[in-house]
């Protein structure tokens, strides 16, 4: 293989640091709440599920894992099918517990809700089943659990990642309203966190389709908190309600606590009704307004879901592209970018020294002579390509070449050796912990850090580039690189050794020279699907890898033009412009990896 984790049962970070702090989160129920009414003792001791679940019809058979959380009606399991080793998160529903028609139809109505969803900030749904005891649906697993297990490690969360969180469930909202679904049941256990620390809306068994204000539901259902006062008032259900419920969401990650908790249910519906919260003074100006806005009595004075990210809070405030892992139960370091006339001071500071504080004088250090010597180079590139960049232009390019592609049986012969090029022959996920490492095809090994630093070796390890943000460059002799960059020296260091005794090359790329050592890509951004790994970097490039057949699309940017390289799962190459491509054509294999890249990048790009 070339690639693989470190170790495989700490791929969940956040799990992996306190085990304590992500047990399924207590019911939201109030104090006071009256209790749901005691079951009989069949419907409260449930027998245990099977090791091994299989669907009879399909002849798939699936390992249950660990318990990833219960409610009413069902509990979520870690499943993996035997066959592939592909796992998901499976809610499992007794069939003693749809008996009754009306239960068995919302089951049946949450199935076929689900299914015809597709959108990157909601949880994908696979497949369902049942059997004699059980329905089962398999849905995408989110290794980090949800906000819900976030917020209880952390009580409150910075407003970036606020921004951060909210700008992904208003953009799943927004989907879901432009296709006619109310979810009805927004609050934090119902916004799950991939591996990528990427937001996923999830649980549609509350959802029902939009309908006039004459044939709105008139049901109470949601969690008490984050009920809107015409929900109470039997007014119905709107998009609006939903809006409600953002705004409940965006206080309690902000506050610690749902803007109309207190002690008593009825109190609380009281609270909700007549619209009466308070906004801590720690909150910003811009925060307290748009809760504000959206926690409106009247729902047609409410904010809309575009009015909202067009609030001063998101266009004046900022927002990171990506949170590191770590955010699941620590404030993570997020450093929001500033203007390059700036730069080297800010810099300095951060790497050498620390700010003053107003009433308080800390030691301040300036850059030592020995290591002004070891630093021979610091660059700041103003046009710098972002991720969104890299991704839009190969995008582009693949669309335009595939849009005249011809049809052909085989690919075309490869006209021209391939000039040497950089590209990733090995790579190790340590994101749980540390980060993403890689070794080039020159033997230059890099770490793209979870916090969004990146360390790379170079020249045979006599060379160290580090990188503050993905424009920021900065150069050391390595037997001169300042002490506070040695612990990320050392991680990288064994990434490396670990890449070189326990990983096989990518590929024989079958070119006569070795590209030059100096040559250093940074890599901006790398994402994982289910079937494969993208990688983007800072020279126009992109590498994806798919996982079960080890072949490999990389596309190279030389001048204004792509060269694109093949390698098979014989693990042999094969190198051509990529407008020969689209004007010879090539193999059905080639093509249809093309078109998978070219949504990875669509979806990318417009996310």
């Amino acid at each position: 293989m070339d690639s693989t984790c470190f170790n495989t049962a700490q791929r969940h970070s956040c799990q992996m640091m306190n085990p304590d702090l992500f047990k399924p989160p207590a019911d939201l129920r109030q104090a006071g709440q009256p209790s749901k009414p005691n079951r009989s003792k069949t419907e409260q001791i449930r027998p245990e599920l099977a090791q091994l679940v299989v669907d009879t019809k399909t002849g798939r058979s699936y390992s249950k894992g660990k318990l990833l959380g219960k409610g009413g009606f069902a509990r979520c399991y870690e499943m993996t099918d035997l066959a592939n080793n592909k796992m998901y998160a499976v809610k499992v529903i007794p069939q003693s517990r749809v008996s009754k028609p009306h239960q068995r139809d919302k089951i049946t109505n949450e199935i076929e809700l689900h299914k015809t969803l597709q959108h990157k900030h909601v949880v994908k749904f696979s497949h369902h089943f049942e059997d004699q005891d059980n329905i089962y649906i398999f849905l995408e697993l989110c290794s980090r659990k949800s906000l819900a297990h976030i917020w209880k490690a952390r009580h409150t969360l910075t407003d970036p990642e606020v921004r951060y969180y909210l700008r992904q469930i208003i953009s799943g909202l927004k989907y879901l309203h432009s296709k006619g679904i109310l979810h009805r049941d927004l609050k934090l256990g119902n916004f799950f966190v991939n591996e990528n620390m990427e937001l996923r809306l999830g649980d549609f068994g509350l959802a029902a389709k939009l309908e006039t204000v004459e044939q709105r539901k008139k049901t109470i259902c949601g969690t008490p908190n984050y009920l809107a006062p015409e929900v109470l008032n039997r007014q119905g259900h709107g998009t609006e309600s939903d809006v409600w419920s953002l705004g409940c969401v965006m206080y309690t990650l902000l506050c610690g606590n749902p803007p109309f908790e207190t002690l008593d249910l009825k109190e609380t519906y009281k609270c909700i009704k007549e619209v009466r919260y308070s906004l801590p003074p720690s909150l910003s100006p811009a925060a307290q307004k748009l809760i504000s806005a959206v926690l409106q009595k009247n729902p047609s004075d409410r904010l809309t879901l575009d009015q909202i990210l067009a609030h001063e809070y998101f266009s004046k405030g900022f927002t990171p592209d990506k949170l590191p892992p770590s955010a699941c139960v620590m404030v993570p370091e997020l450093n929001p970018p500033s203007p390059a006339k700036k730069f080297f001071t800010k810099m300095a500071k951060s790497l050498f020294g620390k700010k003053k504080s107003k009433g308080k004088v800390q030691k301040q250090h300036c850059l030592p002579l020995s290591l002004i010597k070891g630093l021979f180079l610091c660059a700041v590139c103003e046009d710098a390509l972002t991720p969104a960049a890299v991704a839009e232009a190969a995008m582009n390019a693949l669309n335009s070449c595939l849009s005249t592609m011809p049809a052909a049986s085989k690919n075309p012969p490869c006209l021209v050796k391939p000039k040497p090029f950089v590209w990733v022959t090995k790579w190790v996920d340590y994101s749980n912990k540390y980060g993403f490492g890689y070794q080039l095809s020159n033997q230059n090994v890099g770490v793209l850090f979870n916090e969004g630093t990146h360390l790379s070796l170079c020249d045979q390890r006599r060379t160290v580039h580090y990188c503050l943000t993905n424009n920021k460059h900065f150069t050391f002799q390595a037997n001169a690189l300042p002490e506070q960059l040695q612990n990320q020296k050392h991680i990288v260091e064994l990434m490396a050794n670990y890449m070189e005794q326990n990983l096989m090359e990518g590929g024989d790329l079958g070119c006569d020279e070795r590209p030059s050592p100096g040559a250093c890509p940074l890599l901006l951004q790398w994402m994982k699907t289910d079937h494969a790994l993208v990688m983007l970097f800072n020279n126009g490039s992109l590498q994806v890898n798919f996982y079960t057949d080890h072949t490999k699309v990389i596309l190279s940017k030389l001048s204004d033009s792509y060269v694109l390289t093949y390698i098979s799962r014989e693990r042999l190459s094969s190198s051509y412009p990529l407008s020969v491509l689209g004007e010879r054509g090539s193999s059905p294999e080639l093509r249809h990896r093309l078109r998978y890249v070219t949504q990875l990048l669509q979806h990318y790009a417009s996310a």
